[in-house]
């Protein structure tokens, strides 16, 4: 008799780094630029995110793969005219709870399994990475590859336009909710998480609304300020950000540090992603660009 479905499952989290001396002892996957989701089948089938969030009439695309038993882990893509993920694309879908079909049409996800946890009643978490590999590789799913971990596969990402890859120790067990080292994301460009904490009122064009927004990380003095960011946005994007920030709106700064300039201020619930150069020695994000918000992420996570 099988052992009980474990239900949600929390996703295990990859570092940040660099490419791994021993790379032999690595798989080497590619970062795809989506948002994590998580599939039970169990009869029906549920599609859960971080912290449990309910997936399942948000991505109806995805299928439980004719599957009878299992918990698979992936990422939710939206690709472009090439074929590559676009987190801009995807931005149009992480907000609707319960999508029109027009919306479905023209912003369709893919979702890309890329490990197995559990199957016909059986458990996977303690088993080596490899070795749940080969389980999922054996559905015949559309699992995207595993490469090994001396292949040239993070110079090719770069060249295909792609995010960068996830090395993956062999030998390294599933730790559902865990951050560990076992995993390291390796990024052709730099992004990071960041707490929105207000916004610059626009000026021009952006008159009457936001003109950039107030960025922060958390350290243990607090909300730290770290920039903002201008650039990267539509007209669109911007209109709805206004919505949503302007109820969260409070008389003082939430940073710990001094911020610049008269700024419209918000409770920092909202996380948002951005990409930029490197870190100045006044500890501010340069050239930072946004990406769009991370609904999927809460502020106690985002830290310096």
């Amino acid at each position: 008799m099988g052992q009980p479905m474990p239900y949600p499952v929390e996703p295990m989290l990859a570092v940040p780094g660099e490419l791994p001396s021993d790379r032999e002892r690595y798989g080497l996957e590619v970062k795809w630029d989506g948002i994590r989701a998580i599939i039970h089948v169990d009869g029906g089938m549920r599609v859960t995110g971080r912290h449990g969030v309910e997936y399942t009439r948000r991505y109806p695309e995805i299928s439980g793969f004719g599957l009878k038993n299992a918990i698979i882990d992936g990422e939710v893509v939206a690709l472009d005219q090439h074929g590559r993920p676009s987190f801009v694309r995807l931005q149009h879908r992480m907000h609707l709870t319960d999508p029109e079909p027009v919306m479905l049409e023209l912003y369709p996800v893919t979702y890309m399994p890329f490990d197995l946890l559990y199957l016909d009643g059986m458990p996977l978490f303690d088993l080596p990475y490899r070795d749940r590999r080969a389980l999922l590789d054996e559905l015949d799913i559309g699992a995207p590859p595993s490469f090994p971990g001396d292949s040239d596969l993070l110079s090719a990402t770069y060249e295909q336009g792609l995010e960068g890859v996830v090395a993956k120790r062999l030998d390294s067990p599933y730790r559902p909710g865990t951050r560990s080292p076992w995993w390291i994301k390796v990024k052709n460009l730099n992004t990071r998480d960041v707490v929105i904490g207000g916004w610059k009122p626009g000026k021009g064009r952006r008159a009457g609304g936001i003109g950039s927004l107030i960025m922060g990380v958390f350290t243990s003095e607090g909300l730290m300020y770290v920039g903002h960011v201008g650039t990267g946005f539509t007209d669109a994007v911007l209109d709805q950000l206004y919505q949503v920030l302007r109820p969260l709106e409070i008389p003082s700064s939430p940073f710990s540090n001094e911020v610049p300039w008269r700024n419209r201020w918000v409770r920092p619930d909202l996380v948002g992603e951005v990409a930029y150069t490197m870190w100045t020695d006044d500890q501010r994000l340069r050239h930072p660009v946004w990406r769009g918000l991370r609904p999927d992420k809460i502020p106690a996570e985002v830290w310096r």
